[in-house]
């Protein structure tokens, strides 16, 4: 069993906790981490300075594609970053929890 980590930005904490929420109880992710960030980025030409929040979701591989899919129907942005981070190793009870949390 792989675990999956898959991290996205949202507008703002409200947004990334519903849909955190929601992925939760659908059993799609065990564990969602939100954070408050700040992004500096070009979008249409102009250089944007905004408060945003990060999610890191983690779950197992056999909800990888579910995962991704529910994100980008779920997300508020245009181009919503999606981005799988690639987990080598995991702590062993760690690992066990989520697969039993996402079953």
């Amino acid at each position: 069993m792989m675990p999956v980590m898959v991290i996205s930005t949202y507008p703002n904490k409200d947004v990334a906790m519903k849909i955190a929420e929601n992925l939760v109880r659908e059993k799609a992710v065990a564990c969602v981490n939100i954070s408050e960030i700040f992004s500096v980025y070009a979008w249409k030409g102009k250089i944007e300075n905004t408060s945003e929040c990060i999610a890191i979701f983690k779950s197992v591989g056999k909800n990888r594609d579910l995962l991704k899919k529910r994100i980008a129907e779920t997300h508020p942005y245009d181009v919503p970053e999606i981005a799988e981070i690639d987990v080598t190793s995991m702590n062993r009870p760690y690992l066990d929890w989520l697969a039993e949390s996402t079953g």
